[in-house]
Formats: structure tokens, C-alpha cells, sequence
């Protein structure tokens, strides 16, 4: 499968409706949150089509059917600190999901990442992980994030990068250097600035989401 096969934009109303509340800037932290949470959790639905699911035997009131549930065990590795605005609606979806947080931020000179935390335990405990950053700028992130997550021992292909929004030049990195990552965003907007944020973008989805732009006090 080529990396454009792998590149799954969301086409949808709803998610468009959301999209476009986050943009604006009057929108409140509360709404904010509750954007991400709702985009993070159709992403989510989205991208776990192809899991590959066991079934049982049960019963109902009724009489005997046979059921199912989702196979491989699910890990959530979201980046801080904004990636932790969409965990919760990844736990609605898989509520035994095991989470582990990476702590990666952007060198604001050089807009390098610098990983500063990881609590990815020695050996692998799960069987597939969705990497969750609501935002791709520059692509430096995910990729170190990736990179953090592939050392651990998952294979590329069995990782899904789970976005809000992206740039196109951070799409194509991502998928230059890792081919064989599945990707699903939200929207993409085509620019960078010049300091490497997304144009028209969010604005800094961490300080958005927690309330903590300079001058919100």
C-alpha cells in the first residue's frame, strides 16, 4: 500500500462543523475541549474499521447470538501535553486501552523536538497503538514520537497517527521517513509559517486547551 493509501482525510459534516468552531478565536476553552473530544472520537470509530475483531457465544433475553469483540490489545500514546485532549474520547472507545503518555516539545529556534518523558515500560504490552497529536506543524514531533514508539518494539504497520489537523509539509514528512504509518486527520491546511505553525491552523492547541494563552488571566 502507497503512503497516499495510507492518508485518510475525514470528509464530514459534523467533523467540519467542529473543525471550524475550534478555529475561531472566540471559542471558549470549554468549547475547545469539547471540539477535540468530539473530532477525536469519530477519528477514532474511523480508524478502528479494520481491527481485527474474535467473536463469542452469548445470550440475550431472547435466545443464543453470537458476539464480538476487538482482538488485539489497544495502547494510546499521546503526546503531551495536547495529545491528552483527545485520550478521553479514545478510552469512550476502548475503556481497557492502556495509556502511555511521551513527552515531546518544539525547540522554538530550531522548531526540533525534544523528548523529555516516556512512559512506554521496557517491553511491549500491547499489540497495536494509536499515536494521538491533534496537531502536525512541521512533522517533528510525530516523527520523534514515532520513532519512540517503533524502538519500543511496534511495528510501523501496526500504529495509527491520529490527528485534528495537519500541515501539508508535516503530512509529507511523516510520511516520507515512515511509509508504512497509517494516518488519519481531520483536515490538512496547506501553509506553514515562517516560526512553523499550521496556517490558518488552531492557534497552540496545548494553550487552547488548557486555558493557558498569554493573557488569558
Amino acid at each position: 500500500m502507497s503512503p497516499s493509501e495510507k492518508l485518510h482525510v475525514l470528509a464530514h459534516p459534523i467533523v467540519n462543523a467542529r473543525l471550524s468552531k475550534l478555529r475561531q478565536t472566540s471559542t471558549t476553552p470549554k468549547e475547545f475541549r469539547e471540539g477535540i473530544h468530539d473530532i477525536s472520537l469519530i477519528l477514532g470509530i474511523e480508524a478502528s474499521r479494520d481491527l481485527e475483531e474474535e467473536t463469542f457465544k452469548g445470550t440475550t433475553p431472547i435466545g443464543p447470538f453470537t458476539g464480538s469483540v476487538i482482538k488485539p490489545k489497544i495502547g494510546l500514546t499521546p503526546i503531551l501535553r495536547a495529545g491528552m485532549g483527545m485520550t478521553d474520547a479514545l478510552l469512550d472507545l476502548f475503556p481497557d486501552a492502556q495509556v502511555y503518555h511521551l513527552g515531546i516539545f518544539r525547540e522554538k529556534v530550531s522548531l526540533q523536538p525534544v523528548e523529555y518523558y516516556s512512559k512506554l515500560p521496557p517491553n511491549p504490552t500491547v499489540d497495536e497503538v494509536f499515536l494521538l497529536d491533534p496537531l502536525i506543524a512541521t512533522g517533528g514531533t510525530a516523527c520523534a514520537a514515532l520513532n519512540m514508539v517503533i524502538e519500543w518494539g511496534i511495528p510501523v504497520n501496526r500504529i495509527k497517527l491520529l490527528c485534528v489537523l495537519a500541515s501539508q509539509d508535516g503530512l509529507n514528512r511523516v510520511q516520507s521517513e515512515f511509509p508504512g504509518v497509517e494516518v488519519w486527520a481531520a483536515a490538512v491546511d496547506p501553509q506553514l509559517t515562517p516560526n512553523g505553525l499550521v496556517s490558518p491552523g488552531l492557534g497552540d492547541t496545548g494553550d487552547r486547551l488548557y486555558n493557558t494563552l498569554k493573557g488569558s488571566d
